[in-house]
């Protein structure tokens, strides 16, 4: 891990022991866990790999000593020339055979079992990204509940100050303080936030539901986003370090790099279509038969014992349509490949300037939130003093709830935005959420 990295770490741990413990809620990890065991997805790669490895079995298999037995029993009975059987003319035989054989020169074979090996290696490196997958699926859903769950408390903190301007504006005009239009306008904010509190509570429930899709069942409780978070840039801080490291250890570029080295074995294998194979066998029988009436019968046993040698002439242009197929498919990879890799470039740039930015926008939003409060309570006093309006006070009652949401959003996506980096990066693993985990009170 690189230095930044574990400054990073080391400012999660210290908030950790600043802060005292919560253990209300469900947290990430225990979340993630959960999906690890009930995830489809996951499962599915899980059950590709395991198909796939077969594949290896089943190409090494004819290059290992085949064997096989065989019995034949036969009953063969003459006739005379009036059509009726001759019995002492019957005779019963039985040929008992057992066969080693072993390969001894098959190019085609062996480029078969490389090509077969370098498919299960890339399977292993698509469960290893179908792993990071989940890690990031669960800890999106995961952030998404606790966002959503943030901006429900938000609107309805928000509903309830227009309720409460509702009562105050009415209270004035019956005093005679302000005319019948501040409680109207103050009526017409307030249903507006209400509306606002019903999608946001809908908004929980699908973000519920869209964890439990991966998990088989969401938690009832949440542990949530810690206030205090450690404002600190990737390590390194060069984006064209991560670059350099997403194009070495991520595991989709690794499983797309080993499914060429698995088409260039195909293409061997296609070629060697054209070369003689040699084989060796030693094939022992033993044949007995003896007559059904009286007589004498026979016994006897062979060995034999070979080398067979295959020469390939002329197939119909097979084999070299084989070639060109293997080929052509093993350019396309290629092209694959090449393509990944300005992805992953861009993608982990872009992910890099996400983080940094959030960064920014976090500290931002957070003034901005400390300015709308300073500005709400100034337009109170300013309201009672005659200076400002109805319609200044709801607006700036509104101004304050944007500027929460903002912050809340610009928090969650931050932390979340480094998991994403780190995934680019191919270096994502359990101990990174074990990072995040500590965020959470």
């Amino acid at each position: 891990m690189s230095g930044r990295a574990i400054v990073f770490k080391g400012s999660l741990l210290a908030i950790v022991f600043l802060t005292p413990a919560c253990s209300h809620g469900e947290d990430l990890l225990e979340v993630y866990h959960r999906a690890r065991l009930a995830d489809p997805v996951l499962s599915a790669a899980d059950a590709s790999r395991r198909g796939v490895v077969e594949e290896v079995v089943q190409a090494r298999a004819p290059l290992l000593p085949q064997m096989s037995a065989g019995l034949d029993m036969t009953d063969s009975r003459a006739s005379d020339p009036s059509g009726s059987v001759d019995s002492g003319g019957s005779l019963r035989s039985r040929n008992l055979t057992a066969n080693v054989s072993q390969v001894v020169f098959d190019v085609s074979k062996w480029a078969r079992l490389d090509a077969a090996r370098a498919r299960a290696n890339a399977q292993d490196a698509s469960y290893r990204l179908a792993e990071q997958d989940l890690l990031i699926r669960v800890a999106t859903a995961y952030f998404n509940v606790l966002l959503a769950t943030d901006n429900l408390s938000t609107v309805q903190a928000n509903e309830s100050a227009y309720l409460q301007q509702v009562d105050q504006a009415d209270q004035r005009f019956r005093n005679g303080l302000s005319a019948q239009v501040d409680v109207e306008q103050a009526r017409a904010y307030s249903a507006a936030a209400r509306t606002n509190t019903i999608a946001a509570r809908k908004a929980v429930d699908d973000a519920r539901d869209a964890l439990a899709e991966i998990t088989g069942v969401a938690p009832s409780t949440f542990m949530m986003l810690r206030e205090s978070l450690p404002m600190t840039p990737p390590s390194p801080d060069n984006p064209q370090a991560w670059v350099d490291m997403a194009l070495q250890s991520n595991p989709a570029l690794r499983a797309q790099q080993l499914t060429i080295a698995a088409a260039d074995s195909s293409v061997e294998a296609a070629r060697a279509g054209h070369l003689p194979t040699v084989s060796a066998g030693v094939t022992v029988g033993r044949s007995a038969t003896w007559p059904t009436t009286v007589g004498v019968g026979s016994d006897g046993r062979t060995i034999t014992v070979g080398l067979t040698l295959s020469v390939p002439l002329f197939s119909g242009g097979a084999i070299s349509s084989q070639v060109r197929q293997a080929a052509a498919v093993r350019d396309g990879a290629r092209d694959s490949l090449e393509l990944q890799r300005r992805q992953v470039a861009r993608s982990t740039l872009e992910r890099y300037r996400s983080v940094i930015a959030g960064i920014e926008q976090t500290l931002a939003s957070r003034e901005s939130v400390e300015s709308a409060q300073k500005a709400l309570d100034s337009t109170r006093v300013g309201l009672g003093l005659g200076t400002q309006t109805m319609t200044d006070l709801l607006l700036a009652i509104g101004s304050l709830t944007t500027a929460q949401s903002y912050y809340s959003q610009a928090r969650h996506q931050y932390v979340l935005g480094r998991l994403l980096l780190l995934q680019s990066a191919g270096t994502l693993s359990e101990s990174d959420l074990v990072t995040i985990n500590m965020l959470l009170r």
